[in-house]
């Protein structure tokens, strides 16, 4: 299922990667530097707001799908969790009522309110794809990801040049996630048709997912705490070299740990479920081999690229600042993949998504006091420091905690292997004179992906070349057959 799933997620994640660069190459350009700063505190606000008041919801469908769809079809299961998502809709009102009254600038008012009024077919669409991706329907939840990122992006960035600022990209989310929506709402409506509403169920979907949001929430503010923080002690403009910066990198990760967490996370749930525990570890070891292997190359490769990319991909007002933001957050945005698609899966195969709160309460109230002391004296600096700090002592956190509930194991012979191969690769690309712009970055990208690359199918780590050989020779005895 795995497998299946890493092949299936391909394409989208693909899509998902340029679109990312694109939103940042073009909103850095046709947005001022306070008109992005604007759109980075809305997205912040949105993002935040979708946490605490929907994602206990999706959790329940992500977690109990597999076992609930063989019982009259998950019908019950389905009705539930719809009529849930009906009741906490209640919230977005009283939000954007909030944000209205809240003294700030229109700008920026604006953003927020339309990062809260997209949650509306946004979260509907997201029950959709996490019951499609519990259900190993891997094409399904990808044309829904891929409708949401490519109508996003295209909404965005017509509104964008229309004026309306930093409010753009996020009424672009809206009207992309309405088209999903309009795809979906039949056949999902359908898992429900017969199906009861059951206050039990609700309840346990709510003691499950309701630590889980909590936690995650605690991850949002963990990665957004220091945009607010920026913008209180200096300004919207801080806030929108640092977001670039960090969305470039941190984006890049987010892509890769998304695409192998979607097909990884159903793999290990249906491994517990099927074949208990020892099938659980053999999937495991599998995933988090795959995973390293990807990411920190890709993590390492950004902090050496960082210069030339940022003059590549982000407006002249913002990138030279921007490539200072980027190596760091390359560092911390790989330790909070590995945390969240990883080490903190224990937290939910053990069900115990309460154990998952507290293990993100200590690295989220760190980054807060780190934040609060270190961003009035070394400004963007501070905020830095303090990410990779908390970043790091989340993953710590997480595996002492994850002992107690279902400890995830850690290959640590592919580790070692991984770190080498990219230490040969960045005294490699260290050697390139720099020559600025595109040729510098082609060059020291194509160097340091052969390098890493040869050196990890000589060494076939993680069994890696052994199973894309095996994969290979399969699909030619199908297409012979």
């Amino acid at each position: 299922m795995f497998w299946r799933g890493v092949l299936g997620y391909l394409p989208v994640n693909i899509v998902q990667g340029l679109v990312g660069l694109l939103t940042i190459v073009l909103f850095t350009r046709v947005l001022t530097p306070g008109q992005f700063g604007d759109y980075a505190l809305g997205l912040s606000v949105m993002t935040l707001a979708h946490t605490a008041i929907f994602t206990w919801n999706e959790a329940a469908v992500g977690r109990f799908w597999a076992g609930e769809s063989l019982r009259n079809g998950g019908a019950d299961h389905a009705a539930t969790v719809h009529r849930a998502w009906l009741g906490l809709l209640a919230v977005i009102p009283v939000a954007v009522l909030a944000a209205a009254l809240w003294p700030m600038s229109p700008s920026l008012k604006l953003a927020v309110i339309a990062g809260l009024v997209s949650l509306v077919p946004r979260t509907f669409a997201k029950l959709g794809q996490e019951r499609r991706r519990a259900a190993g329907e891997v094409g399904g939840s990808a044309s829904l990801e891929l409708i949401q990122t490519l109508g996003g992006f295209g909404f965005g960035a017509a509104l964008a040049y229309a004026g309306f600022g930093g409010a753009a990209p996020l009424m672009g989310f809206g009207l992309a996630s309405l088209v999903a929506v309009a795809v979906c709402a039949r056949p999902e409506l359908a898992k429900a048709k017969g199906g009861r509403y059951e206050p039990a169920r609700l309840r346990e979907h709510a003691a499950y997912g309701f630590p889980l949001a909590a936690s995650l929430i605690l991850t949002v503010v963990l990665s957004t705490t220091d945009r607010f923080l920026l913008a209180a002690f200096l300004d919207n403009a801080a806030v929108a070299v640092y977001h670039a910066g960090y969305s470039l990198s941190n984006r890049t990760l987010d892509v890769a740990f998304i695409w192998l967490g979607a097909a990884g996370a159903p793999a290990m749930v249906m491994a517990l479920e099927r074949g208990g525990r020892e099938a659980l570890a053999s999937a495991a070891r599998e995933q988090f081999s795959v995973m390293l292997l990807l990411t920190l190359p890709a993590a390492v490769g950004l902090a050496l690229v960082a210069r030339p990319l940022a003059e590549l991909m982000i407006g002249p007002a913002m990138a030279a600042g921007a490539a200072q933001v980027t190596p760091l957050i390359a560092l911390g945005g790989l330790l909070a993949g590995l945390n969240t698609y990883y080490f903190s899966e224990a937290f939910v195969l053990g069900r115990r998504s309460g154990l998952a709160l507290w293990a993100m309460a200590v690295p989220a109230v760190a980054n807060l006091g780190l934040n609060l002391a270190l961003i009035p004296r070394f400004g963007i600096e501070g905020a830095l420091w303090s990410t990779v700090i908390s970043y790091a002592l989340g993953v710590a956190v997480a595996i002492v905690m994850a002992r107690k509930v279902m400890p995830l194991p850690v290959p640590w012979r592919v580790l070692g292997e991984a770190l080498g191969a990219a230490a040969v690769m960045a005294l490699v690309v260290s050697r390139i004179p720099d020559l600025g712009g595109l040729p510098e970055l082609a060059l020291k990208a194509a160097t340091g992906g052969a390098t890493y690359g040869a050196i990890v199918f000589a060494l076939d780590a993680g069994r890696l070349r052994s199973r894309a050989l095996a994969i290979l020779q399969a699909r030619r005895a199908g297409s012979a057959a």
